[in-house]
């Protein structure tokens, strides 16, 4: 698939994403998204990525969905069934990303609001300039929060703060972001492609295999029993141990050298 709307590229094992509709302040439309599934797909089918960062051109990571007046030609929003476009589209991006193989960046140089701060927030390790916010705005058009964001929110900063965030639909600043727990690392905005760079850097570099085994199984963590995940970190760890980073990892402790790691 050519690309239109989104930007991908890939150089030492980094992936890097980019929502490039910055004249809409990378509001995400249907092509939009069939863009950005056909380019999560890719790098989970091609596995020559060993960490994948998204980031959004502009000044804004993303503006969410696109909305358009009722009856323009470009319209998006039906008021039949709003949800509808979730299923189809915006959801299975979410469930891409979840399962991907390898860590996830999401480097955050701008305005996220609606899916789009949904999908900020799907990074494993999120870093922020300091001009980003975070905004549901749902209530301001008389629609609730969507794209997993009910079930992130109040798992990242507790269900007080997430409820007054969807309730109130007010902005939330990074430095904010970065007390509630909501992102890593807070960064001043010409420092932001440098410090993700470093980040994303370091992780091409690692036991590629282990951090597929960490991502999955944190996230597993959040929805069973402490006994099923106790078994599952048993079953991760057999998994982790019989791999050639495990033994090169081992092997350059012992020889008191930085590990070579592969990736396998």
């Amino acid at each position: 698939m050519a690309y239109e709307h989104i930007l991908l590229d890939e150089a030492d094992g980094v992936a890097t994403l980019t929502l490039n509709r910055p004249q809409v302040l990378n509001a995400l439309n249907t092509a939009a998204l069939d863009e950005l599934r056909d380019a999560l797909d890719r790098v989970r089918d091609e596995k020559t990525a060993r960490v994948l960062v998204l980031t959004g051109a502009g000044r804004a990571f993303c503006s969410g969905a696109q909305l358009a007046s009722p009856g323009s030609p470009n319209e998006e929003v039906k008021a039949s069934d709003a949800g509808a476009r979730l299923e189809s589209h915006f959801h299975p991006i979410m469930e891409r990303i979840r399962r991907l193989d390898v860590p996830v960046i999401c480097a955050v140089n701008g305005g996220a609001a609606g899916g789009g701060c949904s999908y900020a927030l799907a990074g494993d390790i999120v870093i922020a300039a300091r001009s980003a916010y975070f905004l549901q705005p749902f209530a301001n058009i008389g629609l609730v929060p969507d794209v997993g964001s009910t079930w992130m929110l109040p798992r990242l900063v507790g269900k007080a703060r997430a409820m007054a965030m969807m309730l109130l639909a007010e902005r939330i600043p990074a430095e904010t972001a970065l007390e509630w727990g909501m992102v890593y690392q807070v960064v001043d905005d010409a420092d932001l492609a440098a410090t993700v760079a470093a980040m994303a850097g370091r992780l091409a570099r690692g036991p590629t295999v282990a951090y597929r085994l960490i991502r999955q199984g944190v996230l597993a963590g959040l929805e069973q029993s402490f006994t099923e995940t106790l078994v599952m970190e048993r079953e991760n760890q057999r998994d982790a141990g019989r791999t050639a980073d495990h033994a090169e990892g081992v092997k350059a402790f012992l020889e008191k050298r930085p590990p070579a790691f592969a990736g396998r």
